[in-house]
């Protein structure tokens, strides 16, 4: 039997699998780390930065309970401080300052609006 699309076989179909490109892994990455390390520690101890200590044992956590490489946490880590959301002084690391207002109402903050606050121009 032929497909009418391709004219092959319909056994011989293979389906499509798709791979991110390197930019929407990087997001994906970003976004998890945020929403499931990040602002969960800002939360818990209360104050605009963390300790790397602090983070390694939230980040060590979430990967044990999620079954997420800690290789994939990582990066997307690196890229939360490229894009300048998380900044860095030796073994400091504190979130960007118009961020500050929701941790002090421990809203729950995604990504996108992350995103927005920081590359909005006032």
């Amino acid at each position: 039997m032929l497909s009418p699309q391709h004219e092959r076989p319909v056994e011989e179909q293979q389906p499509v699998v798709r791979r991110k490109g390197k930019h929407a892994s990087s997001t994906e990455n970003r976004r998890m780390v945020w929403e499931n390390v990040v602002w969960p520690l800002v939360l818990e101890v209360n104050r605009s930065y963390f300790t790397l200590k602090e983070y390694h044992v939230k980040r060590d956590a979430f990967c044990k309970e999620s079954g997420v490489a800690p290789s994939k946490v990582a990066g997307g880590f690196v890229s939360l401080l490229i894009k300048n959301i998380i900044t860095r002084d030796k073994n400091i690391y504190s979130i960007h300052y118009r961020l500050i207002p929701y941790m002090r109402k421990k809203a729950p903050l995604e990504y996108g609006l992350v995103i927005r606050e920081v590359n909005t121009k006032r």
